[in-house]
């Protein structure tokens, strides 16, 4: 009997996961079902290069145009599974078909949080998650625009940055004492408040929105202190949840996620779970972790494809993600890996000077430790430095301690400190 694998989810884990089912051989038949009208994309062009207008709709696509047809994958777009009946081993779709499986592969993605005020549903608001979305929202990003931003995590601060390359009037309401602050912690997001406040940005944090106001299209941003802010338009990027419904009505385990071991496979055997959706094992954190970064798609999706294939498969990627913010000074390229959330290190530690400046880009790297291990690195403007970084991550996970002075210390070689 042919061997059926069917890919719910058109983004860069599901495209990874088809690629890696033919390169390792697997001559069976391959179904992708893909909700948006357009073949597997990637996400973070969106906010950056693509939103600017720096680069052209093709070069967000995974894969050439042809590319699924020349490798037997048959590709669904604009189809989305609507059911999944593990017993039955079939997937009900939105054009009516049923399709069979033998393996599958849940890549499902995330939808963004919805912003919880009065007047969210007026002209004018956007969310940025799709190529749609970015083709509705960078015309509107022009000279003289007033925009305010919901939001200060990287969506956010992406979307401020490119508002402003176009001379947009941009401010950012974050509801944290800082934007990044749950993230980086205190000392770190720190560097990207000043930043965007040195690239024209006004920067409100610790307040809310209360409601959205305006005549059929938003006009006015009412904060919960009563503040009131002109707006063209609002972008919110507060965050994205996991897309859980065909997990759920198919009686998978789930929590923050679709839950998987550590190699993707979730309480059902024959069912995988990849990208943003999956809450996965990590055998280097020792903890279940869901990751919504472009790295976790790519290496996810290859780890998963290798599983259903029956391969032994210990999915324990070091989690990475990364930004570009800004092209002239002040501006930041950075690299993160790791995982220390605020909270849960004593110190953060700088090898270089991380002050920003109107004439000149920072140039440093972050460590942030516990009891002298290193959790997570971060290097700003700093490149080739990210193979040291992980290897020190992996070693502070395995308990190995290194010298904070050391690190520090930019005359030290990071290969040096690897234990």
């Amino acid at each position: 009997m042919e061997d059926l694998f069917v890919i719910v989810g058109g983004g860069l884990a599901g495209a990874m996961a088809a690629q890696t089912l033919r390169e390792e051989g697997f001559a069976g038949r391959i179904t992708v079902l893909c909700a948006e009208d357009h073949r597997p994309y990637e996400r973070p062009p969106l906010s950056k290069a693509y939103l600017s207008g720096s680069a052209d709709r093709e070069s967000v696509f995974v894969h050439p145009d042809g590319w699924y047809a020349e490798h037997d994958v048959t590709l669904l777009a604009g189809v989305r599974a609507t059911a999944v009946d593990p017993q039955a081993h079939t997937v009900a779709t939105s054009d009516g078909s049923l399709l069979r499986y033998t393996k599958l592969l849940l890549a499902t993605g995330s939808t963004p949080r919805p912003l919880p005020a009065a007047g969210a549903d007026l002209d004018g608001v956007h969310y940025l998650r799709t190529v749609a979305d970015a083709d509705s929202l960078a015309p509107r990003l022009v000279e003289g625009a007033r925009v305010v931003v919901v939001g200060g995590g990287w969506i956010g601060l992406e979307v401020a940055a490119a508002a402003r390359a176009a001379k947009a009037d941009v401010t950012v309401v974050e509801t944290a004492a800082m934007p990044l602050q749950r993230v980086l912690g205190r000392e770190v997001a720190r560097v990207f408040v000043d930043l965007h406040e040195a690239n024209g940005v006004r920067v409100i944090s610790g307040a809310s929105v209360r409601e959205l106001l305006g005549s059929g299209r938003v006009e006015t941003v009412k904060l919960t202190d009563g503040t009131q802010l002109a707006a063209d338009l609002v972008v919110v990027g507060i965050g994205a949840q996991p897309n859980l419904e065909l997990a759920v009505d198919a009686g998978l385990d789930v929590g923050d996620g679709v839950l998987a071991d550590a190699s993707l496979r979730t309480s059902d055997p024959d069912i995988f779970a990849a990208g943003d959706v999956a809450a996965a094992e990590h055998p280097m954190l020792g903890r279940r972790v869901r990751v919504e970064h472009w790295a976790n798609a790519r290496h996810s999706g290859v780890a998963a494809a290798k599983a259903m294939l029956g391969q032994p498969v210990r999915y324990d990627r070091v989690p990475y993600f990364y930004t570009d913010q800004y092209t002239s000074h002040p501006s930041i390229g950075m690299e993160y890996a790791g995982w220390a959330l605020p909270g849960e290190y004593d110190e953060v530690v700088f090898r270089g000077d991380p002050a920003v400046r109107p004439d000149a880009s920072p140039e440093f790297i972050a460590f942030w430790l516990k009891g002298g291990c290193v959790l997570a690195g971060m290097n700003v403007n700093v490149w080739d430095v990210q193979e040291n970084i992980q290897a020190l991550v992996r070693a502070g996970y395995a308990g190995k301690q290194v010298d904070p002075k050391k690190l520090s210390d930019p005359d030290v070689p990071l290969s040096e400190l690897v234990p």
